[in-house]
């Protein structure tokens, strides 16, 4: 290769490189010429003297953003710099001039104008720090499962059946039947736990919700791990050495983009397992100590998580939700039936859910009372049902999705900002 990235000129300290890339800003001053350069791994500053280098000083003057260009200069340290060095100038080369003024300018512009241009909005400072963050977690998930033994695999997008009921349910044609875009992949990786002991499936999820919330978007990514003969606690525990694996991770890579973003690092540094945990019944009751306005067996809104949360400074891991506000896979409690053997993680400064997960009712005769108790159709999970026909077997899993947990890291309040092209109620462009 005969250029070099930015992200890995610390390697080259003192010599002279070339980076190939764009330009992200300029400053011209009398004497002075400065060249802000990124090339998707990070942004670099490069500077031209004037008296010395007038055709460089021109050129830079003349350069408009976003223009594509190959530089090449001396690496020189810096300490002023965020990645510790800048390029002095010797050379400058324009391989494509832009053919019309970039809309996104240095100047402040509204939320709905940048989602217009998101395919370009994606070039600025923070969504690059975002989206580098993302890729950093997906890899965390990636290696914390592999490190563990679990088969990745993938369940299908288009399904016959609900998952998570029936009214956020997106519908296709299908040939000559009806189908569904996935509400989850959890159904498919209890078959999978099945074959193969423990998996986790990594794919996007569609809900149909009529939100305008920060915390919803209509497609999002959804990790889902499934392991047999796991009960709650086990689900709670890998759960949460999930999370604190990532955040981690997190800090070890991406402590520049943090610093972008602005982000409070030692928040993050809390994150430890194991984490709190606290029952349905004394969570609402806590909430009713508070000044909320709930009831036993009410299931939590946005404002009661977010509470919660915030009194803790790791996540919460709340369990034995009540069995008639959740899914119709979920275990009751022997013990308790009117509660069920499940838990949802909420994340802290006032985040509140990313995870939601359970024991899986493995009986077969409960299970299909579930589903008629629910108003599904029974043909339609035939196939499912034969999980526990034949060799039944205890199991538990969870979902984590992927954009909440991105902007609580990340610090950002809307999740449209987590995703790189979001979809939303009024929003299916770019």
């Amino acid at each position: 290769m005969s250029f070099v990235y930015v992200e890995d000129v610390a390697k080259h300290a003192g010599e002279t490189i070339t980076l190939k890339g764009w330009v992200y800003n300029k400053r011209v001053t009398k004497k002075l010429a400065f060249l802000q350069f990124r090339d998707g791994t990070g942004i670099i500053q490069c500077v031209a003297f004037g008296p010395d280098q007038p055709e460089l000083y021109q050129q830079i003057d003349a350069l408009n953003q976003e223009s594509s260009i190959e530089v090449t200069g001396e690496v020189k340290e810096d300490k002023r710099s965020v990645i510790g060095f800048e390029i002095g100038l010797t050379g400058l080369k324009v391989v494509a001039d832009v053919r019309e003024e970039y809309p996104i300018t240095p100047k402040e512009h509204g939320t709905a104008f940048l989602l217009d241009h998101r395919h370009l909005w994606l070039r600025s400072k923070k969504p690059f720090a975002v989206m580098r963050i993302r890729d950093t977690i997906i890899r965390a998930i990636h290696d914390f499962f592999g490190e563990r033994g679990f088969v990745h695999l993938d369940a299908p997008i288009f399904t016959p059946n609900a998952c998570e009921g029936t009214s956020t349910l997106f519908g296709t044609k299908y040939f000559d039947t009806e189908a569904y875009l996935s509400q989850s992949g959890q159904l498919y990786m209890e078959a999978g736990a099945a074959a193969f002991g423990k998996v986790y499936d990594f794919g996007p999820t569609f809900r149909a919700e009529k939100s305008k919330t920060r915390r919803h978007l209509t497609e999002f990514w959804m990790i889902e791990p499934e392991v047999a003969y796991m009960d709650l606690e086990g689900d709670m525990e890998l759960a949460e050495d999930m999370l604190s694996f990532i955040v981690q991770r997190v800090l070890e890579k991406r402590r520049p983009e943090l610093e972008i973003l602005e982000r409070d690092v030692s928040k993050l540094e809390a994150i430890q397992a194991p984490f709190p945990r606290l029952h349905y019944d004394d969570a609402i009751r806590k909430l009713q100590e508070l000044g909320r306005e709930i009831q036993m067996d009410d299931d939590f809104g946005a404002e009661d998580e977010a509470i919660l949360s915030n009194l803790y400074d790791r996540p919460l891991i709340v369990h034995h939700y009540p069995t008639a506000v959740k899914a119709f896979y979920m275990k009751k409690d022997a013990e308790n039936p009117a509660r069920c053997l499940s838990m949802d993680i909420l994340a802290p400064e006032g985040v509140g859910e990313i995870v939601g997960g359970s024991q899986r009712e493995d009986d077969y005769d409960v299970l299909l009372e579930s589903i008629r108790k629910h108003g599904l159709d029974e043909k339609d999970f035939d196939w499912y049902l034969d999980l526990r026909k034949y060799g039944s077997f205890p199991h538990s899993g969870f979902g984590l999705g992927l954009e909440r947990t991105i902007g609580w890291i990340c610090g950002e309040h809307h999740i449209r900002a987590c995703v790189p092209f979001p979809r939303t109620m009024e929003r299916l462009a770019p």
